[in-house]
């Protein structure tokens, strides 16, 4: 029978000859083809699909990917957002563990990897910083505990005191597991009654998650959940606000953890969860509290002006903010009687260090609230070996000298210079306007000061103390100790910056511990206290 419908499938087959056998020759030609062909299928390696990025090398196979602790009852917004982020805008995957945010707290502590956690509760937040689980954090929504009955509220529960009655059943969730439980338990507490409510509760569970499906189940009257929880059914559920939660606002917040292997972009989805172009969107249609976020840019580059004197302190903070953030930062130093000029014609740096609280307080209008960081001494610098035998503010005064003063509209420092100068007399005489003969230049900065002091062309100048961190040893300094020779040096965020968030998170890391350090190592003293932050 012909399988292939054709007569003469065979007829290209060697035929047997006269004598009953193949042609050798045909055998061995088609052996080696045949050989030839099994060796090329063993040696071939398909091409590898470079579209793929490598998962070599790590226990769960996700070696691009973030690892995102969340809680189990922020879950709808954060995988659609996890999803847009991966899909949509950097095809860096997201991979999400969800849990109660306590449970994934401990979680978290044993592992000691991952990327970010997502609590319902800042509470949370706070207890793995202090655990040094934890660096920056960001908000993301708002949420407050409601309680949430069957559609039409069969059982026409209005209070708490009607969770207690025999024909209403109950579900909680753990305080020792859920964000929600905790808290349920803490406001309750306080009004004595969390300890009936538990007693007649009909069941526990670990998230608020599973708490609310039992009310959808209809497996129970009523449960104690979040607000948005309710507000993702309002065709199965209804909300019962109660007086004793109308206060009790949590923030869900997102952190990165220490164990991170990729800050940057981790914080790049946090500042994606929190733009309102972005993860706002996604909270406010599944009926969470948003909060303000910064304008969405996947590097955003901002603007610092920032007085001379602060260079040395911040100039390696800046640029390792810069590297964890993946953000640009243009700082322009110089004196603050030009930087003050620039704002007032129209320029709009994100934030401003100033010299002295002096120069804040002519462009106050356009800033928030500014915070003093630090301040530093005004001193006399001399050559080395004071040849000119300098020993007071007042011997400044004397014949045959070469001073060097800030210029005092362009300069915090020159401000400060004339103020205190003029504050003092000799002779019965201002010792401003007896110094000035003396005066051979006026500059906008004191390092330029301090450089014309060790080429010889001067033979004294006025700095700051904290000018001269790299050039104690050549020079000699003549303390002041008259007058108020003393510059504090405040920081403020413009109030219209399209980044707020991001730009109180660089005040954060240049009030921190670290850039604390920094400062008095070159010659400020440190004015942030605990009650000022």
């Amino acid at each position: 029978m012909n399988y292939f419908g054709n007569q003469n499938y065979n007829k290209d087959i060697p035929q047997p000859n006269r004598s009953g056998k193949v042609s050798g020759l045909m055998i061995a030609g088609g052996s080696l083809v045949f050989l030839v062909i099994m060796l090329a299928v063993l040696i071939y390696t398909p091409p590898k699909d470079t579209s793929q990025k490598s998962t070599e090398g790590t226990s769960d196979g996700h070696q691009d990917a973030l690892v995102m602790y969340c809680a189990a009852g922020i879950k709808p917004p954060i995988a659609e957002m996890a999803a847009q982020f991966a899909e949509e805008e950097f095809g860096m995957p997201v991979h999400l563990q969800y849990g109660g945010s306590g449970t994934l707290l401990s979680n978290l502590q044993v592992a000691k990897k991952g990327d970010l956690y997502l609590a319902a509760d800042t509470s949370y937040i706070e207890i793995a910083r202090e655990k040094g689980l934890v660096q920056e954090a960001i908000q993301v929504a708002q949420m407050h505990p409601v309680i949430m009955v069957q559609k039409g509220n069969p059982k026409g529960i209005k209070s708490i005191d009607d969770l207690l009655k025999e024909d209403v059943t109950v579900a909680l969730a753990n305080p020792d597991a859920a964000s929600i439980g905790k808290l349920t338990k803490k406001v309750l507490t306080k009004n004595g009654k969390w300890e009936p409510l538990a007693k007649s509760a009909r069941v526990f569970k670990p998230t608020v998650s599973e708490v609310s499906t039992d009310v959808l189940l209809g497996a129970v009257d009523a449960a104690i959940v979040w607000d948005a929880t309710v507000n993702q059914h309002p065709e199965k559920a209804d909300m019962v606000d109660v007086p004793e939660f109308q206060e009790a606002i949590k923030n869900v917040t997102v952190s990165v953890l220490t164990s991170s292997q990729k800050p940057q972009e981790a914080l790049m989805f946090a500042r994606y969860l929190q733009a309102p172009e972005k993860g706002q969107k996604a909270f406010e249609k599944l009926g969470y509290q948003t909060v303000q976020g910064d304008k969405w840019e996947p590097h955003p580059t901002i603007l610092l002006f920032s007085g001379g004197v602060n260079r040395l302190a911040i100039q390696d903070t800046l640029k390792e903010f810069e590297q964890r953030e993946g953000v640009t930062i243009n700082t322009v130093f110089n004196g603050c009687g030009i930087l003050v000029g620039q704002i007032n014609s129209g320029q709009r740096p994100d934030a401003y260090f100033a010299c002295d609280t002096s120069y804040m307080v002519q462009v106050q209008p356009q800033f928030q609230t500014p915070l003093t960081v630090a301040e530093t001494d005004m001193v006399i610098i001399v050559e080395k070996g004071n040849p000119k035998n300098i020993k007071t503010i007042y011997d400044l005064a004397n014949d045959d000298l070469r001073i060097g003063l800030s210029h005092h509209e362009q300069s915090a420092l020159g401000a400060l210079t004339k103020k205190l100068l003029s504050s003092l007399e000799l002779n019965g005489k201002n010792l401003y306007d007896q110094v000035q003969p003396n005066v051979k230049t006026n500059t906008p900065t004191a390092d330029l000061l301090v450089n014309q002091l060790r080429t010889g062309s001067l033979d004294a100048a006025i700095v700051y103390r904290a000018n001269l961190p790299y050039v104690k040893d050549k020079v000699d300094i003549v303390e002041i100790k008259s007058g108020d020779p003393l510059a504090q040096q405040p920081i403020a965020i413009l109030k219209t910056t399209a980044y707020p968030n991001l730009m109180q998170r660089l005040v954060d890391r240049l009030t921190s511990s670290p850039s604390r350090s920094l400062f008095e190592s070159i010659g400020f003293r440190w004015r942030i206290t605990p009650e000022s932050l």
